[in-house]
C-alpha cells in the first residue's frame, strides 16, 4: 500500500534527532518531502549531522528548528506552512528521579504545547501521534482482563505515578491528544502505537530504552538468565512506514498498534545466538521466577510488575496495521541481528566488568 506523497507542502516532525523520528525523516526525504524538524539545538553539528548527511544524498530538503517541549508556542515558527505534523518526541527512560517532572510532565505537556500550535496554524490538516502499546496496557494481566488479546480498543487503567509510570505518560499523553483534537475540526488525528521498537539506528548514539534492553542482552548481565515476560517488538522501518501511511492515505484513522512478534527477553537473547552467541555471553536459559522477583528492583523493574506478568501470556492484534495501513512485518530475528551489529559497530555494548 504506497499513498500518494504531496511533496509540494512541507512537513513538521518534532524530536528530530530521536530513533524513530530519524527512520521518519530519511523516508520522507526519499520520497521528495521538505521536512521540519525540530530539535534542542541545531547547532549541535554531531548531533544533527546523520540528519543533515541524509538530506544531502536525498531528493528532499531538510531545515532544522529550535524547539523546547515545555515552552508554549515553541513549535509555531518550525509548522508554519506545514500540511501534516509528525509529534514523535517523547521521553522514554526508565532513569528518572521524579515521575511527574520527568516523564508524565514532557509527554503530556509537550504534546499539549504542540498539538495547540496546530491548532494556530491554518496549514495543518493532519496530525501523526507516536503513542504507544503502553497507553494500552500496563502488564500480561491486563490482557487477560481484556479477553485475551488486546486491541486498539483498549485503553490502560492501571499504571500510576509509583507503578510504571512511563505507561502512565504514555497513557495520558495520547488522551490529550484526542482531547484538543476532539474539539477541533480542521485537522484530523491518527496515531500509532508501537511496541518496544527495535532495529537499527541512524544516529550516532540513540538513547531510547530499547537500546538499554538489548545492550544488557549482550553484555553478560542475562548470561545467567533472561526473564520470561512476554513484551511486544516491532521493526523500526516499520514504524517509520506506518508514520508516512498515516499521514498520506486519506482514509486512516484513529489508534494503530505496530508489534510484529510477542516474545520475552530470553526468545530475543536466543535469536542473537547462531550469529552472535560465539563471542557474546548472551543468555540462553530463563530465570527462575522466584529470582527474578528479588532482583527486579536491581533492574529498575517493579516487584508488582514481575509478577503480574511472569507466565501470563500477551497477545497483541496488528491486524489493524496490515489491512488499514498496509504494514508487513519482517521477522522479529532480522531486525535484532542488524540492531546488534550496529550497537557492536559503535561500541555501546560492552562486557561488564
Amino acid at each position: 500500500m504506497s499513498p500518494d506523497i504531496d511533496t509540494s507542502t512541507p512537513v513538521l516532525v518534532t524530536g528530530a534527532t530521536g530513533y524513530v523520528a530519524g527512520w521518519l525523516i530519511k523516508d520522507l526525504l526519499a520520497a521528495g518531502v521538505t521536512v521540519h524538524g525540530t530539535v534542542r539545538d541545531p547547532d549541535n553539528t554531531a548531533k544533527v549531522a546523520h540528519l543533515t548527511a541524509l538530506a544531502d544524498s536525498s531528493p528532499g530538503t531538510l531545515r532544522l528548528f529550535r524547539a523546547q517541549l515545555l515552552e508554549d508556542g515553541s513549535f509555531d515558527e518550525a509548522m508554519a506552512g506545514c500540511g501534516i505534523v509528525f509529534h514523535t518526541a517523547s521521553p522514554f527512560t526508565s532513569d528518572f528521579d521524579d515521575a511527574q517532572r520527568d516523564l508524565v510532565d514532557p509527554a503530556v505537556e509537550g504534546t499539549r504545547t504542540v498539538l495547540e500550535s496546530a491548532d494556530r496554524t491554518e496549514s495543518v490538516t493532519r496530525v501523526v501521534l507516536t503513542s504507544s502499546v503502553a497507553a494500552i496496557y500496563t502488564d500480561t494481566v491486563d490482557c487477560a482482563d481484556a479477553g485475551g488479546t488486546l486491541t486498539e480498543q483498549n485503553w490502560n487503567t492501571s499504571a500510576s505515578l509509583d507503578y510504571e509510570p512511563y505507561n502512565l505518560s504514555k497513557t495520558l499523553a495520547e488522551k490529550k491528544a484526542w482531547e484538543i483534537a476532539d474539539a477541533q475540526s480542521r485537522w484530523t488525528l491518527v496515531v500509532i502505537n508501537p511496541s518496544l521498537v527495535i532495529g537499527p539506528a541512524l544516529g550516532p548514539a540513540p538513547t531510547s530504552e530499547s537500546f538499554a534492553i538489548v545492550s544488557q542482552l549482550g553484555n553478560g548481565m542475562m548470561a545467567l538468565g533472561a526473564p520470561r515476560i512476554k513484551i511486544g517488538v516491532v521493526d523500526v522501518r516499520e514504524v517509520a512506514a506506518a508514520h508516512v501511511n498515516a499521514a498520506y492515505l486519506p482514509e486512516a484513522e484513529g489508534r494503530h498498534i505496530l508489534s510484529a512478534a510477542n516474545t520475552d527477553l530470553l526468545e530475543m537473547g536466543r535469536a542473537l545466538l547462531p550469529r552472535f552467541g560465539w563471542r557474546r555471553p548472551l543468555p540462553r536459559f530463563p530465570l527462575p521466577i522466584p529470582l527474578l522477583v528479588a532482583v527486579a528492583p536491581l533492574v529498575g523493574r517493579d516487584r508488582r510488575f514481575v509478577k503480574r506478568c511472569s507466565g501470563r501470556p500477551l497477545r497483541l492484534d496488528n491486524s489493524k496495521s496490515r489491512s488499514a495501513l498496509g504494514i508487513s512485518y519482517r521477522p522479529m530475528q532480522e531486525s535484532l541481528e542488524e540492531m546488534f551489529a550496529t550497537m557492536l559497530d559503535a561500541g555501546q555494548v560492552k562486557l561488564l566488568r
